[in-house]
Order: C-alpha cells, then sequence, then structure tokens
C-alpha cells in the first residue's frame, strides 16, 4: 500500500519546482533586454535588445538581416504583432502601445538564436487617455478607446522634425493652448537629405529626432500627422525596388504606429505618373504592418479620392478652397474628408475665416497652412474660435443641409441647424418643428450672442446683427442636445450615402461642350452646360468635371469645376497616345441632389 503522505509531499515538491521553473521562463528574458516598467495604457512601451559581439560579426547590417518579433497578447485574449526596428549600432527595439490594462504576456520569435522563443511580461496601467483614432459614421472621427467624437484641427509644419528646439518648443505650446488637435509634417526632409547613411540605411540619429518630436506632440495631446515624403519621386529616388520599400515600411510602421498618428503617405502625388501604383503598394504595407490600424491617406495636389478604389485608403485629402470640389466629393464618397488648403498667406483674417467656415459647411475637418514662426497669428485665434464653436454642437452627426436660402448650412435636423451667412446675407431656412435656441456667432472674434427668445416653427428668416462682415447662425436645441448626451449614442441617426443620378434623360442641363470626339493636350479644350429649365433645384449648380486614361491605371484627375471653362488635362495623364478619355462630369443641386454624367473622347497630344 503506497504512503498517502509521501505522495502528497512529493506532489507538493513537484509543484514547487514547476512554479520555480515557470518563474524562471518569464525572469529569464530581463537579462537579454530591457523591458519597460508599468506603462499607461495609449503610452509606448520599448523592449531593447543588444546584439552580441559575435552576433553583430554575423548580422553587419541589422536593418537588412535581424528578424525579432513580439507576439503581445493582452489581458483580453487580443493579439498584437511587432516587430523590432534597427536603432544604431548594435541595438534593436520593439516598441508597442498597450491598449488595454492589465498583464500583457510576450513572445519572442526572431533569427537571433539567444533571442527566440523567450517569454516576458509587461503591466499595463489604466490611464485617461482617449486612444488612438478611426473613421466613423461615414464622414466623422471617434476615438478608439473612449468611443467619443473626435474634432480634427490641424496645422501644418512640414520640417517639424529638423526646425530649432525653441521655435519648435514655441509653436507647439501655443499649437496646443489655442486647442489644435493635430500637426502635420514630413518623416523624410527634402530629397531625404540627413535621413540616410551612405550605405542606405534609416540614419539613427534623423529618426531618433523624429522620434523626440513626434513624442514631444502626443504628450501635448496632438496627433502627428506624418507624411512620408513631399512626392513619390523623390520617396523612389531614395528607397528604390519593392524589396526596399517593404523593409523600409516595416520598418517605419514598427518605429511610428505605437505613436498617436495617421499616416499620408505623400504630400502630394499627382505630378507623378507612377503613384496610383506606387500607393497602392506603401497603402497595402501600412495595411499589413500597421497593427494599431491608423487611419491612412495621401495629401494631393486637389484630391486624394482617385486612390479611393484600391482599398488602402480610409479618408480623403482635398487641398483645393474650391466649393465645388468639396461639396460635390463629399456626396460620392463614404470617408471623413480634410482639408489641407486653408493658408493664411497673403490673406486678410476675413478671407481666411471664410475660406474655413467654407471648407466646413463642405464637410470637411480643417488643416491649415500657418506660419509656423507666427504661432499666435489672426488665423490661429480664428481657428481657435471656430474650434469653440464646434465643441458646442454635435459636430459628429453635422452633414451638408440644403434646405436654405442665402447661406451654407449643416446640420443635425431636428437637433440643430448651422448656417453660414457671408456679408450681407439674408436667410431662410426649413427645419423641423421646434422650440430652437437662436444664437449668432462672429467668426472673426468668437463673440456669441444669445437672442433673449427662442423660436418655434418650420421656417426661420432673419437678416444677421451687421451687414459689414460675415456671421454663423446656431438653431439649437440646447436642452434635446443634453438629453442626448446623458444616453450617450456616438450617432443618433444613420448617415446614407445617397443614390447617384446617372440616367442622361434625367440630367437637368445639356452638355454643350466639348462638342467634338478628340481632345488634344496641346489645344485648349473649353467645356461648358447649359440648365434645361429653371426650378428650385437648379437656381444654384456646382460642377466637378473629371477625366481618366483608365488603360494606365492612374484613376481620375480633377479637370475644371463650375459650368464654362477649359479643362486643365495634365500631360502625365498618359503615356502612349492616341489614348481613350473618360470624361466624367457631377452636378451637384440646390436641394443636395447629385448627377454624373459620363463621355468618351479620343485624347491626342
Amino acid at each position: 500500500m503506497r504512503n498517502p503522505g509521501l505522495t502528497l509531499a512529493n506532489t507538493l515538491l513537484l509543484m514547487v519546482v514547476q512554479a520555480f521553473s515557470w518563474m524562471a521562463v518569464l525572469l529569464w528574458p530581463l537579462a537579454a533586454q530591457q523591458v519597460c516598467g508599468p506603462t499607461p495604457t495609449y503610452t509606448p512601451c520599448e523592449l531593447v535588445f543588444e546584439l552580441s559581439e559575435e552576433e553583430a560579426k554575423q548580422h553587419p547590417d541589422p536593418y537588412a538581416s535581424v528578424d525579432l518579433r513580439a507576439e503581445l497578447r493582452s489581458p483580453r485574449a487580443r493579439t498584437i504583432l511587432m516587430t523590432a526596428f534597427w536603432d544604431g549600432g548594435r541595438r534593436m527595439v520593439i516598441r508597442f502601445t498597450p491598449t488595454d490594462p492589465g498583464v500583457w504576456d510576450f513572445r519572442i520569435t526572431s533569427n537571433i538564436q539567444r533571442f527566440n522563443g523567450q517569454l516576458g511580461q509587461i503591466q499595463a496601467t489604466e490611464s485617461k487617455d482617449a486612444g488612438f483614432l478611426t473613421p466613423a459614421n461615414v464622414h466623422h472621427w471617434r476615438s478608439t478607446e473612449s468611443l467619443l467624437a473626435h474634432l480634427w484641427m490641424g496645422d501644418t509644419f512640414l520640417d517639424f522634425a529638423s526646425a530649432p528646439e525653441a521655435q519648435f518648443q514655441a509653436y507647439l505650446e501655443a499649437r496646443a493652448r489655442q486647442k489644435f488637435t493635430h500637426i502635420r509634417g514630413l518623416l523624410l526632409p527634402t530629397h531625404a537629405k540627413g535621413a540616410f547613411t551612405a550605405k542606405g540605411q534609416p540614419d539613427p540619429a534623423w529618426f531618433q529626432q523624429v522620434d523626440k518630436r513626434i513624442s514631444a506632440i502626443n504628450q501635448k495631446g496632438l496627433f502627428t500627422d506624418l507624411i512620408l515624403a513631399r512626392n513619390g519621386a523623390e520617396f523612389e529616388s531614395v528607397v528604390s525596388g519593392w524589396q526596399a520599400r517593404d523593409r523600409f515600411m516595416r520598418y517605419v510602421t514598427s518605429r511610428y504606429a505605437a505613436f498617436h498618428l495617421t499616416w499620408q503617405l505623400f504630400g502630394e502625388f499627382e505630378s507623378h505618373a507612377g503613384s496610383r501604383a506606387l500607393m497602392k503598394e506603401l497603402g497595402g504595407l501600412l495595411v499589413k504592418y500597421d497593427p494599431y490600424k491608423h487611419p491612412r491617406s495621401t495629401g494631393a495636389a486637389m484630391s486624394s479620392a482617385p486612390a479611393a478604389p484600391d482599398g488602402w485608403l480610409n479618408f480623403v485629402i482635398h487641398h483645393s478652397t474650391d466649393h465645388a470640389v468639396g461639396a460635390i466629393e463629399h456626396q460620392i464618397h463614404p470617408h471623413p474628408f480634410v482639408n489641407t488648403a486653408l493658408s493664411d498667406e497673403g490673406l486678410k483674417p476675413e478671407e481666411f475665416a471664410r475660406r474655413l467656415w467654407n471648407a466646413s459647411m463642405n464637410g470637411q475637418y480643417p488643416t491649415a497652412i500657418l506660419t509656423p514662426g507666427q504661432p499666435d497669428s489672426a488665423s490661429a485665434q480664428i481657428m481657435k474660435a471656430w474650434n469653440e464653436f464646434f465643441l458646442r454642437t454635435r459636430y459628429w452627426e453635422l452633414e451638408p443641409y440644403f434646405d436654405v436660402d442665402g447661406a451654407r448650412s449643416l446640420a443635425l435636423p431636428g437637433v440643430e441647424y448651422i448656417l453660414y451667412v457671408e456679408k450681407g446675407g439674408y436667410v431662410e431656412l426649413l427645419m423641423e418643428r421646434h422650440s430652437y435656441d437662436i444664437y449668432w456667432f462672429n467668426p472673426l472674434t468668437g463673440e456669441l450672442r444669445k437672442e433673449k427668445k427662442d423660436f418655434k416653427g418650420e421656417k426661420y428668416a432673419a437678416e444677421p446683427p451687421t451687414k459689414t462682415q460675415d456671421w454663423v447662425l446656431h438653431l439649437s436645441r440646447d436642452g434635446r442636445k443634453e438629453g442626448m448626451l446623458r444616453s450617450y449614442k456616438f450617432e443618433s441617426r444613420p448617415n446614407l450615402m445617397q443614390e447617384i443620378e446617372q440616367n442622361p434623360q434625367k440630367m437637368p442641363f445639356d452638355l454643350l461642350a466639348p462638342a467634338t470626339d478628340t481632345l488634344s493636350l496641346s489645344k485648349p479644350s473649353p467645356y461648358e452646360v447649359k440648365i434645361k429649365r429653371e426650378t428650385r433645384g437648379t437656381r444654384a449648380m456646382m460642377y466637378l468635371w473629371t477625366g481618366e486614361v483608365p488603360t494606365e491605371g492612374a484613376g481620375y484627375r480633377i479637370l475644371g469645376t463650375g459650368a464654362t471653362g477649359t479643362l486643365k488635362i495634365p500631360r502625365n495623364i498618359a503615356k502612349l497616345f492616341p489614348a481613350v478619355f473618360n470624361m466624367r462630369l457631377y452636378a451637384l443641386n440646390a436641394v443636395g441632389k447629385v448627377y454624373a454624367l459620363d463621355r468618351v473622347f479620343r485624347l491626342v497630344e
């Protein structure tokens, strides 16, 4: 008969040995690398690995040959795969951001045998950070953690990484004080000067400087909108070949995905003939390597929407102050829109404010181009006032509204209506019958005037307080909005895209020009439409002319706006001539209906 006491003792001894063995496995990696201590959620944490002398001899170019990854498992059983980046010398770094509080387990895989299979843990603590950013409600933004709406208001500082430290700090302090939420800048300087070594490796000193600046921006509560390069030609001149591009994009995502940012591939893409294919490749690599799925787009000379069919892009950047471009594309693309063309260079404050508010009426979020050396300019104060106004609204549900005369409008019907009234305007608004609080807002000063009496009815007509400047009229059911926030739902009603009318028989206009079957790059090609008959819908029309050569695969280009003009066909739209040229005319009428008319031409040089 077996001795039960001895059996129990052996069992307990075995359990103790196993427990110490498991602890040894968990603690063993601490001698092999540096592991960050307790880390607040949405704060970067680094695992640092140092190659030995022998390992360095086997890998003289760690950037190209060392494969080192961590599979990190959250307390909610969500897994993130992060790749290490080379940080100079023998140093490899895995930079990761915990998204959930609690213990994260990780396992290392590597072609460095000493690191392969190591296990460890990271303790994540709770924080008040709202999380990363994601598109929501078709044309808007929300945070990933708190699911709260995000009010995008950005500025452009292309050389943020190389600016003198004092200038950068003063600029950042001002933008944080003015309630900006984004700063847009270049990862690679012009012609990538100083960003790569003579061997073609990323220069650690340059990218460490970028790290510090992005970290400083994030610590002030702002996102970094990171542009890889000015254009595709500059990028390919320093990162040539698909293998080099794959390696560099893996490096970039490994180094920066842990930060609060958005990806914007190029400053503009239209000037480089092969940009669409290049962007599809690079955008696909962002989707593949970025475990946090940060928002992705590209800067543009006009619009990044031509890249939307390729699937990698999930928000559209406009670089145009033309009302037709913003208003029409907003109606045909189910993505958030950001306008980066709001420069204050050479503009009086009232004209800058006019462009800002018209972009807003198009449903666009602003990213301005303000002078970095003048952080407290009048334009910056106008944007601060813009921010404070929209924080009083349900901006994440507002869409362009068309039952209005004498103004341009955004609305959440039945809840609030915002009308931008240019100088001297008289406005009439049709709305759902309720009782509304009435406010007049001065976009130059931020002054807010509340009418003594509220308004109840279906039609509101008024003149602004003065006719010497622009005003914003806000009709708001304040009590209703407070109740909606208490029982919080991100969206109170579905935001549906309209069906575009493409039946030629139902077009309210005739296409008069181009009247020939052939278009030429060397000869002006006029365009013109004529309204068939005047109706309530045709009393105000916007037109957007686009064209593409389908066999080139470059996507469409914007050729013009308005009822008459001359087509601006870029010379790099095709390589071989004659080419089949597809032209599409979009029209938006006064009640918000969109029409699309297609024509095919022969394009010659």
